[in-house]
């Protein structure tokens, strides 16, 4: 039997679809028929090889999918054939079949379809654990969310606001201001147009700041918090990479902290695993509600990815395999 797989085979070359061997799980792994992968702003960066978890050449791009357990390699209990799981592989979604860790596997809700589980797990853990375990979000607090209309953004302005925070969400254009508002921002700006700075000041400043663009919108986020304000840096879409004085920090007594949410898989899997299971209670309970806001066959992944690249997208961009 073969399978599909969209492969990078150089970093100067964009990926293809392929047909390879059905993969047989090693040890401790289980194979999962794969329904639907999440596509990610790392993905963009494997492709180029500026990422830094990228796989040796080649290798199947997908960080995140959701599927059926198929079959257990050697020493893995479960889940058990047939189970709907989601599963963090860090690459080799984008095919009909994958292997991964079994510990990595996520058992879904019987209510979660394949699509909002594939929109689920780096989106919405990476939001909760930056906000609930790093920044230590408080209810009433302000939240002003950077990118708030992309797939880990969204996510942080649904999950501020079901933490009980005053959201101010920024993007570009009404219709992502209005998907902002949508998830629950209680405030927005319109980055095309608005000083982030001075609308966040007019509210009274903020206590914390998500940030996955980086470039001039941090800047401008960093002089609008207040004292003891806390500033998460989680990626650097704008392509920009800024630089922090380091004496102003003194000056407002601020905290910046990173957020890898796949790093925690190595030193802290206790850590991510309890905030999954409290983000499928959240979604059991109503309180969140993940989805794909685009969807493509693998036939068009490259479609979704350049959605992604020009940053037309809002919200989460997921792969179905037919």
């Amino acid at each position: 039997m073969t399978i599909r797989a969209f492969r990078v085979t150089s970093h100067d070359v964009p990926p293809s679809i392929e047909t390879q061997p059905l993969p047989q799980p090693g040890p401790g792994q289980i194979r999962v028929r794969v329904r639907t992968c999440g596509l990610n702003f790392a993905d963009l960066l494997m492709m180029s090889g500026r990422y830094q978890d990228t796989p040796a050449l080649p290798f199947t791009l997908g960080m995140e999918v959701s599927g059926e357990v198929d079959a257990l390699g050697d020493g893995a209990s479960g889940p058990a054939p047939g189970t709907r799981v989601a599963v963090y592989g860090g690459h080799g979604g984008l095919a009909e079949y994958g292997c991964f860790d079994a510990a990595r596997a996520v058992v879904l809700p019987d209510a979660m379809t394949h699509e909002a589980a594939a929109a689920f797990q780096i989106g919405y853990g990476t939001s909760h654990l930056a906000l609930a375990h790093r920044a230590q979000l408080k209810p009433g607090e302000t939240l002003l969310v950077l990118g708030a209309a992309g797939g880990v953004g969204a996510a942080a302005v649904e999950i501020g606001h079901a933490m009980g925070a005053r959201v101010i969400a920024c993007a570009s254009g009404a219709a992502k201001l209005e998907a902002a508002h949508a998830a629950g921002a209680d405030h927005l700006i319109d980055t095309d147009t608005d000083d982030i700075r001075e609308v966040c000041k007019a509210l009274g400043g903020v206590d914390v700041v998500y940030d996955p663009v980086g470039g001039d919108q941090f800047k401008a986020a960093f002089r609008a918090c207040r004292p003891e304000a806390r500033i998460l840096t989680i990626g650097f879409a704008s392509g920009d990479v800024p630089q922090i004085p380091a004496n102003h920090l003194l000056v407002k007594n601020l905290t910046v902290m990173g957020l890898y949410w796949g790093g925690y898989l190595a030193f802290a899997p206790d850590i991510l695993t309890a905030s999954l299971a409290t983000l499928l209670e959240w979604t059991a309970a109503g309180r969140i509600a993940p989805r794909a806001h685009h969807t493509y066959p693998l036939e068009r992944a490259m479609e979704g990815l350049d959605l992604l690249r020009t940053r037309r997208s809002t919200g989460k961009i997921v792969v179905t395999m037919q």
